[in-house]
């Protein structure tokens, strides 16, 4: 079964046919319409104070923004600032030159022969003004301003939302008190041949969300308005790079070194799992995607590495929901001379610096309805766990455990394992943190001793099947 493209679900219609007509006409106006490059920069009496690579959309908004404030504070909703204000705040905004680019973030605005429209570089916006006689187009394929009179006017009135372009020109606010750039120079960047999402509601199907991930960070920087606390999708994906680079600073900082272990390996071992399979055509052998690192680390900590990590994917030929996924990161460490009320000492306050590294300071994460609390980790054994949260259940589970059938052949674990996966969605240790053990169990070991057993079993039958197959 192929994964149809963004192009294929969406079928051709007016606005898309606009967009290819208004393309064609812009490279016969401009040129080449794909440019490679495009400078940034904010200067200051000809001197660069924000250079290309820092002169993003919000970093110059955050720069202009406390000059703008100095002279206008904060006006209650349908005021205008007055003139003596605007014109002290104009003064020294005039005075810097912005070269910034980005991302119509709505339909432009055209009032007679002026017009407005909004930039965004996926996090922040900054407006834009365009007057026909004050603007100049850049020819892409020389790269000198078009003197032609017009030429620029022409230019945008072919922009479509969700285009990109570049502006050249000088801060001031508008009589509204809103922080502008007044353009003088603006160059064609790159068209989008798709009408954006909905900017009230983003993308709201799901499966679209997961599957066009480039289309979901793109409704989701324009969309207007998002629910209280709810991260948007570019705020999740960053976050998560937060949280990775919190974890690897962390166990670096505390001796662990870093490795990266084989990813195709000749025997599928390390967890329980269906491996992917693939073969090595110069070697001439079958290689399994590793379904976990485990070996190799205890290897090299027999090899004398006393602190030994990697953070990297996995792959599992298994289901997929919202937990499982075929690949995906795991953290695996492995340290000497330190029991499990050690190792759960560490990997606390390795998740704790984390989390805080991530959300800014808070330790306390929304997750779907519930929230978890990170501020102090709950330790329980497993057995302790299970009295606690699921006393009630486990009768239903030791019923299943006590059918002698089920014992003999050991299908009743994937019995267990899916009700208990049911039952924790909803259950309220989802809003804490804590760790489990199954040192403390000394009595009904059945559990722990029917584990091993499992993880056997399955191996064992993979074996045959390959045996069967081959």
């Amino acid at each position: 079964m192929s994964i149809p493209e963004f192009n294929e679900i969406v079928e051709p219609n007016d606005q898309t046919e606009a967009r290819r007509e208004h393309l064609e006409r812009l490279r016969d106006l401009i040129g080449n319409v794909y440019p490679n490059k495009y400078r940034r920069e904010v200067l200051q009496d000809g001197q660069v104070i924000i250079p290309d690579q820092k002169a993003t959309i919000t970093n110059v908004a955050r720069f202009a923004r406390p000059i703008k404030d100095k002279h206008i504070s904060e006006l209650p909703e349908g005021e205008k600032p007055s003139d003596e204000q605007r014109d002290a705040a104009n003064a020294e905004l005039n005075q810097y030159r912005i070269r910034i680019a980005g991302r119509l973030a709505v339909p432009p605005r055209v009032m007679g022969k002026a017009a407005f429209v909004h930039l965004s570089d996926g996090i922040e916006r900054l407006q834009i003004y365009v007057r026909k006689q004050d603007a100049k187009a850049v020819n892409n394929d020389t790269g000198e301003t078009i003197d032609e009179e017009g030429t620029a006017w022409e230019l945008f009135g072919l922009l479509d939302h969700g285009d990109f372009i570049g502006v050249e020109g000088f801060l001031f606010v508008t009589k509204t008190g809103e922080l502008s750039v007044h353009v003088e120079t603006i160059q064609f960047l790159s068209k989008a041949m798709f009408p954006m999402p909905d900017k009230m509601h983003g993308i709201s199907d799901p499966e679209l969300q997961r599957r066009f991930r480039y289309a979901d960070l793109i409704a989701s920087s324009l969309q207007i308005e998002h629910e209280a606390g709810e991260l948007t999708t570019r705020e999740v994906f960053e976050r998560r790079a937060k949280l990775i680079s919190g974890m690897r600073r962390f166990l670096d900082d505390n001796g662990f070194v870093e490795v990266e272990t084989p990813m195709l390996t000749p025997k599928a071992t390390g967890a329980a799992a269906k491996p992917f399979k693939t073969h090595h055509n110069a070697l001439g052998i079958d290689l399994y995607a590793r379904i976990a690192p485990e070996l190799y680390l205890k290897r090299l900590t027999v090899g004398g590495f006393e602190k030994v990590y990697e953070l990297n994917r996995n792959f599992r030929n298994e289901g997929i929901d919202a937990t499982h996924n075929p690949e995906f990161t795991m953290l695996e460490f492995y340290c000497a001379y330190m029991d499990v009320n050690g190792m759960m000492d560490f990997a606390e306050a390795m998740i704790k610096e984390s989390v805080q590294k991530a959300t800014g300071g808070s330790l306390q994460v929304k997750y779907g309805d519930n929230e978890i609390d990170f501020s102090k980790f709950e330790r329980l054994s497993m057995k302790d766990a299970i009295i606690k949260y699921w006393q009630n259940d486990w009768r239903k589970i030791e019923e299943i455990i006590l059918d002698e059938n089920s014992v003999e052949d050991l299908s009743f674990l994937k019995v267990v394992a899916n009700y208990l996966n049911k039952l924790s969605v909803n259950e309220p240790f989802v809003s804490r943190a804590f760790f489990t053990s199954v040192e403390s169990i000394d009595e009904n070991k059945i559990p722990v001793e029917l584990f091993e057993r499992e993880k056997r079993w399955q191996e064992s039958v993979e074996d045959a099947k390959d045996d069967e197959s081959g």
